[in-house]
């Protein structure tokens, strides 16, 4: 059967696709039926099943006979070092460590935080807490010590896997101190901190929490792989919540396997055995699913690549990792191939490696401009497939599947609604909009398996966020349109989320920062169009009356407050002192307005705009950090 077959096939007997679907997966005991109502609009998928994440992704692979299939390979630029890992091997070494953080009193429910660089043991840490059922929540490594404080307290771990240090070209990055900042920081204390000592700098272990990561698992019984069930978390995710707070996206076992374990073949084309790489990292959702699980529960070597896309050492640094390792599919951000075209834009560096293995490149994590996608399908010589997906959903809502029928790519759209996706372009009523029509994109509910059922001890918050605003229909934040061919194109995000390289980021989380500055009366921040990263932050800084100081002294420290707070990953450079905002007469800055003047492009003067002339002073402050140039209002 061909794509619309299989659609139309989820869409009319969703519980037949599912169980047949997860047929794929090892079960202790098989579920009853895929969906459970839990009534109010909350679902859940494989309930009453038992299975293990760590089973399914490493033990069977050993007990069907390719234990010495490469599992991980780890290819580090920045250290000049590259390794493999078997499936037996692995099998060794989380189990190993899995009996370490049971000797440590972690159980099946217990929280671990993992805060690591891009090393093996970034995903051995994940899959050690599912093998015993804890669960885990990966931290991006290097994350701020408040930002880490937050999510410390809101799940409540009795363990944290960290490293002694991450690394980025040319300097070392102090996980250790900023570990123990925010620990300090938070009401809850870990009980325990296994903390791995790299060769770039040895961190000092404090007696009583501290172990060493090796130290810890010696002479400890190798943990089994305990059955959960079908609806017990794997894990927690934090993302960007547009009040600052971080919402905790919670992945249930049973259909985050049966979901990623679909896609591997039917999207990626990859079969067992093949070398499947995404260039992300372990802190992402794009690392839980492609970099650990997916590659792993489908029997595929999966790329560890602690680097850059240039600097490490040049921009052909992802082709060299290509041909060396056989890649077959290769998933990435925009923002990295624009990074390597910024460098190189002949494509020079493409030509001194064999790419002949390579079957697709993938891009996703923001929205893919067709100048990159076609220059990387002329460097590359090969389909470029973006696809839309979002932390939340944990695997693509909208693209290719190329591993089950290529489909013809319109530039500009993700393509189509994947199975399970019930995918409709809503106006503000909640009426379906035809054709071509822009809307707000939602979800028709019960949303497939592997997606979000919950946010972490924040119900509430999750019908909140996700369900009220479109009853029945699960709101992704997203504005956008469907053709008459039925391929999605994303315009806009609906709410104050930004997208920085891929990363969401609240801008009102970067707000609240900087209205903390004793000279800032009043900010907004807004994402403004950026070549590299698509978007960047741009503040804009009301000051305290009578504060007379240099507006350069003030600006820089607004920013270094930023990266202290957020950290580097917010990419806040520009701050700009202006006189006042543009505001509606209710008192709501306008936002959008400010976005569209930074961008050059034409606006219509807000119906509720208090005073049109402060968006002339607004331009013109703009122009003098290179923005709002040449372009006035309709």
């Amino acid at each position: 059967m061909g794509y619309q077959e299989i659609y139309a096939a989820s869409m009319a007997d969703p519980e037949k696709f599912w169980m047949e679907a997860a047929e794929a997966i090892a079960w202790s005991k098989p579920p009853s039926k895929a969906l459970f109502d839990r009534g109010d609009d909350l679902y859940e998928w494989y309930a009453d099943g038992l299975t293990n994440g760590c089973y399914n992704a490493v033990d069977r692979h050993v007990a069907d006979g390719r234990g010495d299939q490469v599992a991980i390979i780890h290819d580090s630029p920045i250290t000049g070092s590259k390794s493999h890992l078997t499936y037996s091997e692995l099998q060794t070494r989380v189990a190993a460590l899995a009996g370490a953080l049971v000797a440590q009193g972690v159980s099946k429910g217990d929280r671990v935080i993992i805060y690591m660089p891009m090393v093996p043991e970034a995903l051995e840490a994940m899959l050690a807490c599912a093998r015993i059922g804890a669960v885990h929540s990966v931290v991006f490594g290097g994350f701020a010590a408040n930002e880490l404080a937050v999510r410390i307290d809101d799940c409540e771990p009795k363990a944290i896997l960290a490293a002694s240090c991450g690394l980025e070209p040319g300097r070392v990055i102090h996980y250790k101190p900023l570990l123990d900042g925010a620990i300090d920081m938070a009401r809850h204390k870990p009980k325990v901190c296994l903390i791995l000592q790299r060769d770039q700098e040895r961190a000092d272990l404090i007696p009583g929490r501290d172990l060493d990561w090796h130290a810890a698992q010696d002479g400890v019984t190798p943990a089994e792989c305990v059955p959960v069930e079908g609806n017990h978390p794997a894990y927690i995710l934090y993302t960007s919540g547009t009040t600052g707070a971080p919402k905790g996206v919670v992945r249930h076992t049973g259909g985050h396997l049966v979901a990623l374990h679909w896609t591997m073949k039917n999207i990626y084309q990859c079969d067992p055995g093949d070398v499947f790489w995404a260039a992300s990292d372990v802190g992402w959702v794009v690392g839980h699913s492609y970099i650990c699980y997916a590659p792993l529960i489908h029997g595929n070597t999966t790329i560890v690549f602690e680097g850059k896309p240039v600097g490490t050492p040049d921009a052909g640094t992802f082709w060299r990792v290509i041909s060396e390792h056989n890649v077959r599919s290769f998933f990435t951000a925009p923002t990295a191939i624009r990074a390597v075209k910024r460098e190189d834009p002949k494509g020079l560096e493409r030509q001194r490696y064999d790419l002949s293995c390579l079957r697709a490149l993938y891009l996703a994590g923001e929205r893919a401009d067709p100048d990159t996608i076609e220059w990387a399908g002329d460097t590359l010589g090969v389909p470029v497939y973006d696809h839309w997906w979002q932390t939340e959903t944990g695997y693509t809502i909208a693209g290719n599947p190329a591993g089950l029928e290529a489909l013809p790519v319109k530039i500009g759209s993700p393509t189509v609604a994947m199975p399970g996706y019930d995918v409709q372009i809503l106006d503000e009523a909640g009426h379906p909009q035809k054709p071509g029509e822009l809307g707000a994109i939602a979800i028709k509910l019960p949303l497939p398996p592997g997606t979000l059922p919950t946010l972490w001890n924040a119900t509430d918050r999750f019908r909140k966020s996700y369900l009220t605003h479109f009853p029945g229909y699960y709101e992704t934040g997203d504005a956008g349109m469907i053709d008459a061919d039925g391929y999605l194109y994303i315009m806009a995000r609906t709410d104050d989320v930004i997208n920085v390289a891929g990363h969401r980021l609240s801008t009102g989380a970067m707000e609240e920062i900087l209205a903390a500055h004793p000279d800032v009366a009043e900010c907004a921040v807004v994402g403004v169009s950026d070549a590299l990263k698509g978007q960047a932050p741009l503040g804009l800084l009301c000051l305290t009356k009578g504060v007379n100081r240099a507006h350069g002294e003030i600006t820089s420290e607004c920013v270094k407050l930023v990266r202290e707070k957020i950290g580097p990953v917010a990419a806040f450079k520009n701050a700009l002192v202006v006189e006042r905002l543009p505001k509606t007469r209710s008192g709501k800055i306008l936002r959008a307005t400010v976005v569209k003047i930074a961008d050059n492009e034409p606006f219509k003067m807000p119906a509720t705009i208090d005073d049109p002339a402060i968006l002339d002073e607004i331009k013109n402050a703009l122009q003098t950090i290179g923005y709002a140039k040449d372009k006035g209002s309709e």
